[in-house]
């Protein structure tokens, strides 16, 4: 089979049986295709069953090399490349599995950039402030993301249906179509409900996304990045800074710090919609400020 049916046959498995998200599909198939280029530039065989080990390591290093990749890049390309080629085998379509033996790149475990409670509440306060046209909508996006960890997929899609001021529960869709039950911040829910009755009746049915741009369609994630950078400029944060991801983590690493003594890494787990505890375990470096902050504090010379 060519490379390129085996990849279209992966990219339906993916979307149709593991019912990934559509993001997570473009992803595979943009470096699965660089792949192909590959192939196709040095003039090998398209064959799936061409395929091995030493051509696998020649493509990695040559994109390594020809486009500076980092190691998270390299990482995420032998990540796609192993699921097609065990994909393959599965479906008896590969004799062999080529990625066999090829190993990922070590990374570096970074520390996950965060606001201080102290800039979250500048951030807040700015947007109680704010007197714009879409004051009261970006209010109530910047303060949801801040308050429940979302990512900012979940938040564009986010439709009235799965908001329950009753019950002040948000049901969210994360990665896969995996559903997740948050609980709205006391603080949110007059935001919400101030919101929603400023909106016309047309645009509150169930099935009608909160957040919308200035031609009022859905809001998408790069205009949501957009808003995100202007409102910390205006609000005399660094905008190069922050990036809306950083609210999640900032969610998660503030509710470690300013309540550990009711919140561990499961509820956190829950919370941000992680299949793994390992994902979640970034978080403890609350741990080390903490002894840092006990260690600074101990006072034996005086």
């Amino acid at each position: 089979m060519l490379i390129q049916d085996a990849i279209d046959e992966f990219l339906l498995y993916l979307e149709v049986e593991k019912n990934c998200s559509y993001n997570t599909v473009v992803g595979y198939e943009y470096d699965l295709n660089n792949f192909v280029s590959f192939l196709q530039s040095h003039k090998r065989s398209l064959d799936v069953n061409d395929i091995n080990k030493a051509l696998v390591r020649r493509f990695i290093q040559e994109r390594v090399k020809n486009d500076h990749l980092s190691a998270a890049s390299i990482h995420r390309q032998i990540s796609a490349l192993r699921s097609l080629a065990k994909y393959c085998v599965n479906e008896n379509i590969l004799e062999s599995n080529f990625m066999n033996g090829i190993e990922k790149p070590k990374l570096d475990k970074k520390l996950p950039i965060y606001m201080t409670l102290q800039e979250l509440r500048h951030f807040l306060t700015y947007l109680e402030s704010y007197k714009g046209r879409f004051a009261m909508r970006n209010k109530v996006m910047f303060t949801l993301l801040a308050t429940t960890g979302m990512r900012r997929q979940e938040l564009v899609e986010l439709t009235w249906g799965q908001i329950d001021l009753d019950n002040a529960v948000v049901r969210i869709f994360g990665k896969g179509k995996k559903e997740r039950i948050v609980p709205l911040h006391p603080i949110v829910i007059p935001m919400l409900q101030d919101f929603k009755y400023h909106l016309p009746e047309n645009l509150i049915q169930d099935t009608n996304c909160l957040f919308l741009n200035k031609n009022g369609k859905q809001l998408n994630p790069r205009g949501l990045h957009k808003i995100f950078k202007e409102t910390l400029n205006a609000a005399g944060m660094d905008s190069k800074r922050f990036s809306l991801h950083h609210l999640r983590h900032t969610f998660a690493t503030l509710l470690l710090q300013e309540n550990s003594e009711n919140v561990d890494l499961r509820v956190i787990q829950e919370l941000l919609g992680h299949t793994s505890l390992l994902t979640t375990q970034v978080y403890t470096h609350v741990n080390y400020e903490q002894k840092q902050k006990a260690v600074t504090t101990f006072n034996i010379f005086n």
